[in-house]
């Protein structure tokens, strides 16, 4: 299995580092990317800068997108905005696409959940449903090639979620014991 974490500027770091951890330790092979290639990407904020070593590959088989980090919603949405008119014409392959926090919400404003379940931090639910998104109150949502997280510290568990999914259990939870970390919350899955 191949992953990446897409950078994009204004990104957040706590949605990029926790799944990108978990995912390298669980032996799935993740890279950090930009839609533009090799370059250092601000994170919002201006907290840390992190290296996209690639260039976004539409074809890998699990693309994960963060959200936003910005001290005003507004500064949110136009960062979030900005993103997912890049990323949008990358994300129309058939892979799993993952997200962490606002990462729903940006790809609600590029159109591409329209119908879909998902979740995102609770202040931002009723923006998803605005945007025609079955939002769902639930730390993980799995809606097949779409598994959704929802507020910041839920990176972790998206990225072990992701494992046993994908690997398997027994997997998952030696992660949890490598990282001291019990998993919160129920996943929730479409019928």
């Amino acid at each position: 299995m191949f992953a990446q974490v897409v950078l994009f500027d204004g990104f957040d770091p706590l949605d990029v580092i926790g799944p990108y951890e978990v995912l390298t330790a669980g032996g799935i092979r993740t890279e950090l990317v930009a839609v533009e290639g090799p370059r250092e990407v601000p994170a919002g904020l201006n907290l840390l800068s992190l290296k996209a070593t690639a260039r976004l590959d539409p074809n890998a088989d699990l693309i994960v997108v963060p959200g936003a980090a910005a001290l005003a919603d507004d500064e949110t949405i136009a960062l979030l905005s900005k993103a997912a008119a890049a990323l949008a014409p990358a994300l129309t392959h058939p892979n799993t696409i993952a997200t962490v926090c606002g990462g729903s919400l940006l790809l609600a404003m590029a159109g591409l959940i329209t119908g879909r379940n998902a979740t995102t931090n609770h202040l931002g639910l009723h923006m998803l449903e605005s945007m025609g998104v079955n939002a769902v109150r639930a730390r993980i949502v799995d809606d097949g090639d779409l598994v959704s997280a929802a507020g910041v510290s839920s990176g972790i568990d998206l990225g072990l979620y992701l494992v046993e999914r994908e690997i398997g259990a027994q997997q998952a939870l030696q992660l949890e014991t490598l990282f001291a970390h019990e998993r919160r919350g129920t996943a929730w899955r479409a019928a």
